[in-house]
């Protein structure tokens, strides 16, 4: 089975919430959060819009070579540690991101309504430890 990203974004600590965020605080590369749009399907517009940024915004980033703040750097890395979780889970991004559109268990909240703060992404992270354990999410 061929993961798309297990295998990247190796070269930043993610392991723990103190990792993410000292990562986050010494800045992460533009080309980070387009290496991560592209594996995970999503259009940059969307990716930008989850991480509180206009995709205007990430261009003027990328053309400037300036890393990104630590509040969104922090966020983009949760949300590569999270579908990294997520593609191990459901055995690839397509399944992950179709769990994602589903309505939660006796909800009527989808998990991505979730993704644009960094406590619902710390929260999906809970959902997905749970559904590994075989409780319902």
């Amino acid at each position: 089975m061929e993961y798309e990203l297990r295998n990247k974004f190796n070269d930043i600590d993610m392991d723990t919430n103190f990792a993410i965020v000292s990562s986050a605080r010494k800045g992460i590369n533009t080309k980070v959060f387009y290496d991560f749009a592209n594996a995970i399907k999503m259009p940059e517009k969307n990716l930008a819009s989850i991480i509180n940024l206009s995709s205007r915004t990430i261009s003027n980033y990328k053309d400037s070579q300036k890393k990104l703040e630590p509040l969104y750097g922090e966020h983009l890395l949760k949300l590569i540690s999270l579908f990294k979780k997520g593609e191990m889970l459901f055995g690839n991004i397509d399944e992950f991101n179709y769990w994602l559109q589903k309505p939660l268990w006796n909800s009527y909240e989808r998990p991505s309504e979730w993704l644009t703060t960094n406590g619902g992404v710390d929260f999906l992270n809970e959902e997905l430890d749970r559904l590994a354990q075989g409780y319902p999410a």
